[in-house]
């Protein structure tokens, strides 16, 4: 048997020493296009970097992944650095990244521009939403280091200009990694204090330095939060994402304290304007009532109450009088309406005796033709019997008792 032969995993360990002990591939800067790229949930980063006749695969491990602040996608080219080793389960070459950034940009401008397109098209950058600053804050709170020249140039500035307001320092991480998780907590025990105003920043600095601003934790804290921000963040050259989300934006930390109160100065001199045109204005009233004072004081009436008295009696008694002749016209006419009443109820009542004379004249003459008494004075009688007009003979017989009335009296006879 030929003792030459080796196994796959020798030959694959032999390559891998080569590889790995060559000084030119333990420091790799490659650029190429991005594609089949996957973040693994443990948060290792595997994609292919290929260009127009190659790839290589490449592995990005958490350790590193975690300083990457822009996203990642397919067809994006970038730059990378890192070192060229062998797999050996599958025995292909492949570059481990240690480091990744777009071509011709910097990780954090990329990540800047990402986050702040995101944060624009859900509207928080929306002029809508902006808080007003009020002219005259109570209390003013600002969140920064407690050391530095920023809070020096906050407190002197607000001292200088306005030094009736109350300040409370929310000491902060404004550096490094801890920096916005520190931020965050300092405007959430802002909430409890009641202020007017929150002033959220530091002085200049790197990117880098600055960065802790341009975190989306921070972003949406402030734009949640109730209280109108001031966003001071180092110098008026240097933007960062806290800028477009607050309610406004500082050039520095000075420019924010300017920004968030006014020149005592500027009042005072307002208040002189004010105190000036007020006591202007009191003495144009007090000339224009004076004039029409004195013009009053020479009106006819004034120099002659009396004639008030005179034309206000006057008229009374022309009321009175139109009164009194009102009231004999009102019953002059209800006594012609009586008396017209009064003829027609007479007259009425008149007719009304005539009439009923008439007819009792006209039915007593019919009682007259009808009385039974005229009829016995002619020399008729009348037949009774048991107080009953017997009209006929069959209503009688043989020694019935009746009784004859005549004109001179009464007598009882028998039926025989």
């Amino acid at each position: 048997m030929n003792n030459n032969y080796i196994t796959v995993t020798q030959l694959t360990r032999y390559i891998k020493y080569k590889i790995d002990n060559d000084q030119n591939l333990n420091k790799i800067y490659l650029k190429g296009e991005i594609s089949n790229f996957k973040a693994h949930t443990r948060g290792h980063f595997y994609f292919t970097l290929k260009d127009e006749n190659s790839r290589i695969n490449a592995v990005m491990f958490s350790t590193y992944t975690k300083d990457v602040k822009f996203d990642i996608q397919d067809g994006m080219k970038v730059l990378v650095t890192g070192k060229v080793s062998v797999y050996e389960a599958t025995g292909g070459y492949q570059i481990y990244v240690d480091s990744i950034t777009e071509d011709g940009l910097g990780n954090l401008y990329i990540a800047f521009e990402q986050l702040k397109k995101k944060l624009q098209a859900e509207g928080l950058f929306d002029e809508s939403h902006k808080k007003k600053i009020p002219k005259i804050p109570n209390r003013i709170g600002i969140i920064t280091a407690p050391t530095g020249a920023a809070i020096k140039d906050i407190l002197s500035t607000l001292k200088r200009r306005w030094p009736l307001a109350e300040t409370i320092l929310f000491p902060s991480l404004v550096q490094g990694a801890e920096a916005a998780n520190d931020i965050v907590k300092n405007i959430n025990i802002a909430k409890n204090y009641d202020l007017d105003v929150l002033i959220v920043g530091r002085g200049g600095g790197s990117i880098e330095d600055l960065w802790c601003f341009n975190e989306e934790i921070v972003a949406r804290a402030i734009y949640e939060l109730d209280i109108p921000v001031i966003s001071a963040v180092g110098h008026e050259i240097d933007f960062t994402i806290s800028d477009f989300v607050a309610d406004l934006r500082a050039p520095t930390p000075t420019g924010a304290a300017e920004m968030a109160v006014p020149d005592i100065r500027d009042i005072k001199k307002l208040l002189d304007q004010i105190d000036i045109r007020t006591i202007n204005g009191i003495n144009n009233i007090l000339k224009i009532r004076k004039q029409k004072l004195n013009k009053l004081s020479e009106s006819y009436v004034l120099k002659n109450p009396l004639t008030i008295y005179e034309i206000k009696g006057q008229k009374y008694d022309n009321l009175i009088e139109r009164l009194i002749n009102s009231y004999k016209n009102i019953i002059n006419n209800n006594n012609n309406k009586i008396e017209l009443l009064d003829n027609k109820l007479v007259n009425s009542i008149q007719n009304k005796v005539t009439s009923d004379k008439n007819r009792f004249t006209k039915l007593l003459g019919k009682l007259e033709v009808l009385n039974p008494l005229l009829t016995i004075k002619r020399g008729y009688s009348i037949v009774r019997k048991n107080n009953k007009v017997i009209s006929s003979t069959k209503d009688l017989k043989e020694k019935d008792k009746l009784e004859l009335e005549l004109k001179d009296g009464k007598i009882n006879v028998e039926v025989i």
